[in-house]
């Protein structure tokens, strides 16, 4: 396959970010017509269908390699331009909602003394993120996925544990037995991609319980279980101060469950990514437990 024209991948990557050949148009200073030839060159030479036409248009599957490499070149491009002229660069980073709420604020805190870097967060599940690096929507990610993405690094980071736990009134209105009654205790979720309570209680013989609180931030989630809203699975950070207080227990005949977290970033010699990634990993070690051997 031939080198890809610098200029075509650009103008895939306005496509996707745009949602129509118009906009990709006006944003490139082009004609319609002349992004449509950009986008068949293109695909004649990828031998595939690369972009779905519509309203919006969608890169196809076939597409995201090459979306992702004409972002890793604007990342490049932006490097060096800053390099010459000083300006700011933004660097776009997929992170679960429980990592930025407790360790990676320290990583964050180190950013705010960099003048030069614009953060760029999408949140995400630590199972779904790797996907928006597939698709080049971010130039790194905080995930469970240990096999890199194509093109991209990975190395471990460490874990997460998360146990289940409740306040001492709940615990005692469902108690059963030397445990508790699994399929009629409030259960709170994250959202519906969270699994994590649904283990513990298909651990127990439980594919739902009678009712199921879903809250969507992570500090929110936690005041939930601190009210007695419904049982759920609290971070270390979250858990430790709960239980000195009285104000949570942990949950009879339940285990803790540890979330393997992995850094994965774009395979280049950036010295922004080099830098954001010292960081992260400076704040996993100081907060996470050890990766396993």
């Amino acid at each position: 396959m031939p080198a890809m024209r610098l200029d075509r991948l650009e103008t895939l990557v306005a496509i996707a970010e745009e949602g129509t050949f118009e906009a990709a148009a006006r944003r490139l200073h082009l004609t319609p017509s002349a992004v449509s030839q950009r986008v068949r060159a293109l695909e004649r030479e990828a031998g595939r269908v690369l972009v779905r036409r519509g309203t919006p248009c969608v890169v196809t599957p076939a597409g995201e390699p090459l979306l992702r490499l004409g972002r890793q070149v604007r990342l490049l491009e932006e490097e060096t331009a800053r390099t010459l002229t000083g300006g700011a660069i933004e660097l776009a980073v997929a992170v679960n909602a429980d990592s930025l709420a407790t360790w990676l604020r320290d990583a964050l805190g180190e950013v705010a003394g960099w003048a030069d870097v614009g953060l760029r967060l999408s949140v995400e599940d630590q199972v779904y993120s790797h996907g928006l690096l597939r698709r080049g929507e971010v130039s790194a990610a905080v995930t469970s996925e240990p096999e890199p993405v194509q093109g991209c690094a990975v190395e471990p980071l460490g874990r997460m544990r998360y146990t289940p736990a409740a306040t001492p009134a709940l615990v005692e209105a469902y108690r059963l037995g030397r445990g508790v009654d699994w399929a009629r205790m409030p259960v709170v979720v994250f959202n519906e991609k969270d699994h994590l309570q649904h283990e513990v209680l298909a651990a127990h013989g439980v594919e739902r319980p009678r009712v199921v609180h879903r809250v969507p931030s992570s500090a929110d989630f936690h005041e939930a279980v601190r009210r007695g809203l419904g049982w759920g699975m609290l971070l270390d950070p979250q858990l430790a101060p709960d239980l000195a207080a009285g104000v949570v227990r942990r949950l009879p005949g339940a285990a803790p469950v540890d979330v393997p977290l992995h850094w994965q970033r774009w395979r280049l010699d950036s010295p922004l990514l080099d830098r954001l990634s010292d960081a992260v990993r400076r704040a996993a070690r100081a907060h996470l437990r050890r990766p396993r051997g």
